[in-house]
């Protein structure tokens, strides 16, 4: 006999609701009286950062040494290993070509690469919530919720990006669960409470046409149990868990980011400018504190130029959301050669970049395919 749990109060019939977790509405949330400040109508709010004290005075730098540095310089013997190590690197590419070929010229450039990173806090509070089992609740009752940014954490190691979340202290209300209404389970959805559902083979019809004879799988009764329920005509609430109360409170959730701004100097050689970015170097200048100031008198005016934009772009990206930590510019020297070389009466031409000498092959001679999968 099919199960009818339509007279129990002790089931809530949610069979039209999605059984996925809700958040709860927002009347449901009264304000806290320790926590008026937190609360603006908004289940997620953000808090700005206190102002910050005033960096240290600018200093006077001298150029002249930076200027001094020269790039060390890619002989042939250089190109050339330096070819023969990527053709290693790539089964598509035989290297006979590589040690074949007959260097005509050798053009180098010297590249500057401006980088700023800002380490920065940022803070919000969201509404959350867990089941409650009766454990001790930290609510208003026992003091007054501090301030979003008077809470103490543990600042991870500058210049790499977290992000953690802390219950705000006596924030917790304990309330019951909106989503079955305290009654800790709920009609299912499939069988809507009976926990059975139609035969899929018979569709209920208890026999079979072809052949005319029982329905085998169920038996000769048309239904079968409910596999969503495992024939017990109800769920438990998968936003409780049973517990029938669900325990609110503030919770503050802390990003840590570090926003990066690059520039890489002008160039006259056809070499990519996104592996030029990403190249290692050779670091000419660091300067790391609370607060940077832009660079204003380096020999390379664009150099000049993008550290003013980069720090003003963080700064107007950042000041009103985000506490700053820490700022770190560098400028380092990219040494960057194009090599031209004759192979079976063609010109061909390849980059090497980079202090690890990378690289970057235009139109290569000797390439085919073994059978790989380009990704």
């Amino acid at each position: 006999m099919d199960r009818d749990l339509s007279d129990d109060d002790s089931v809530m019939d949610l069979s039209f609701e999605a059984e996925s977790p809700l958040a709860p509405p927002a009347e449901l949330l009264e304000r806290l009286p320790s926590c008026d400040w937190l609360l603006q109508g908004d289940r997620c709010q953000i808090f700005f950062p206190p102002s910050e004290a005033p960096g240290r005075p600018q200093e006077q730098r001298c150029w002249s040494s930076f200027l001094e540095h020269r790039v060390p310089v890619v002989t042939e013997e250089v190109a050339r290993e330096a070819l023969l190590s990527f053709v290693d690197s790539k089964c598509c590419y035989g290297s006979a070509a590589a040690g074949d070929l007959v260097i005509l010229e050798l053009k180098q450039q010297a590249l500057h690469r401006y980088r700023l990173e800002t380490f920065s806090e940022s803070r919000i509070s969201e509404w959350t919530f867990q089941p409650y089992t009766n454990h001790s609740v930290d609510g208003p009752q026992r003091g007054t919720s501090p301030r979003l940014w008077d809470i103490k954490v543990q600042v991870p190691p500058m210049f790499q990006e977290d992000t953690r979340k802390f219950q705000v202290p006596h924030s917790s209300l304990v309330k019951e669960c909106h989503k079955c209404h305290g009654h800790g389970r709920y009609k299912c959805s499939s069988c809507h409470g009976a926990g059975t559902v139609r035969c899929p083979s018979c569709s209920g019809a208890k026999r079979k046409a072809r052949p005319a004879r029982r329905c085998q799988m169920c038996s000769g009764s048309g239904r079968q149990r409910c596999s969503t329920c495992s024939g017990r005509g109800n769920k438990t609430c998968a936003t409780c868990k049973g517990e029938k109360k669900l325990l609110h409170f503030l919770q503050l959730v802390i990003v840590w980011k570090n926003s990066l701004f690059e520039f890489v100097s002008e160039h006259q050689l056809d070499c990519p400018g996104e592996l030029l970015a990403k190249a290692r170097g050779e670091t000419l200048f660091k300067d790391e504190n609370t607060m940077v100031y832009p660079i204003v008198d380096f020999p390379l005016r664009e150099i000049s130029l993008a550290s003013q934009r980069g720090i003003a772009e963080h700064s107007a990206t950042l000041a009103s959301r985000a506490r700053v930590l820490q700022q770190r510019q560098t400028i380092e020297l990219i040494p960057l050669t194009e090599v031209r070389y004759w192979y079976r009466g063609k010109t061909y031409v390849y980059y090497i970049y980079g202090t690890d000498h990378k690289v970057y092959v235009v139109d290569y001679p000797e390439r085919y395919c073994r059978g790989c999968t380009i990704i």
